[in-house]
């Protein structure tokens, strides 16, 4: 089954809240994540106002530089932030 990112929403610095298409969702802070990563697609993502330009495109959020994040990274790195240090709240509806 592919994953998909059914839904976006900024909450501010470097955090998106998102909705995948398997009921689970929640609070990403990306921060670390774009300021560790070197490459020159990642660079304009430093930029907060370039970073909340994101929109949902070929099933997960992208920029229109073309930067984006696979939805299974996302929602892993989901699941690895809440064992962590519990910043993010993943939770599971119903459908």
């Amino acid at each position: 089954m592919i994953l998909n990112v059914i839904d976006a929403d900024y909450r501010g610095d470097y955090k998106i809240f998102l909705t995948f298409d398997n009921g689970q969702s929640g609070l990403i802070d990306l921060k670390k994540t774009i300021f560790k990563d070197k490459r020159k697609i990642f660079l304009p993502l430093h930029d907060k106002k370039y970073f909340k330009s994101f929109k949902i495109k070929f099933n997960t959020i992208s920029w229109d530089n073309e930067a984006d994040f696979a939805p299974e990274f996302l929602l892993d790195f989901l699941k690895k932030q809440k064992k962590g240090k519990g910043h993010v709240h993943l939770l599971q509806h119903s459908c």
